[in-house]
């Protein structure tokens, strides 16, 4: 199994848990700009814990998923994982945070169809930003040629002032403008 045939595995799985979520990271910066591989995938999940059971019965039998790491996920670092038994592809789920950039992010989801599944996915703009706060966190030239190859391909259909207007509150005004200016450039694959 490679990583298109899981993302299409984990959205049928997730479209039939009813819950909200979008897909993030390396595969969401690969629909909105230039595509690399990548070796997991991460979605953020809104799960209330009467859904526990449900993504549990979901990705039981073809993954490896403890049910005790998805309870300890409304706390700190507000993650859990499946391991895909066939490939050894590993799935981060991440819970939003009670922030209100995550939450803005969940709100403007948007739904598009990857390889004939229906999917919610982050914005281009909720990418660039995601990836800004990845490298602020941990820094990565992958982060940043991710969210320039976002800038790159999506050029003018960005919505500026909303990238502008979150990088001040997030502090990462100084990051997006190199991105704009083409200071930082995508990452040949």
């Amino acid at each position: 199994m490679n990583e298109v045939q899981l993302l299409v595995d984990c959205l049928r799985r997730l479209n039939r848990t009813c819950v909200a979520y979008y897909l993030t990271g390396s595969m969401a910066s690969n629909y909105w700009g230039i595509p690399r591989t990548t070796h997991d995938l991460d979605f953020v999940v809104q799960m209330p814990m009467s859904a526990v059971p449900r993504i549990l019965e979901e990705f039981s039998g073809d993954f490896y998923i403890e049910e005790s790491a998805m309870r300890a996920a409304y706390q700190p670092p507000h993650q859990f994982n499946a391991i895909d038994t066939r490939s050894a592809l590993k799935v981060d789920f991440w819970l939003p945070k009670p922030e209100p950039f995550d939450r803005e992010m969940l709100r403007r989801r948007i739904q598009v169809s990857l390889f004939g599944e229906p999917a919610w996915i982050a914005t281009a703009e909720d990418v660039i930003l995601h990836k800004l706060i990845w490298n602020h966190i941990s820094p990565s030239d992958r982060q940043l040629g991710d969210a320039a190859g976002v800038v790159a391909v999506q050029a003018e259909a960005l919505d500026k002032s909303y990238l502008r207007q979150w990088a001040l509150e997030l502090k990462l005004s100084g990051g997006l403008e190199r991105l704009f200016s083409g200071e930082i450039k995508p990452k040949q694959t």
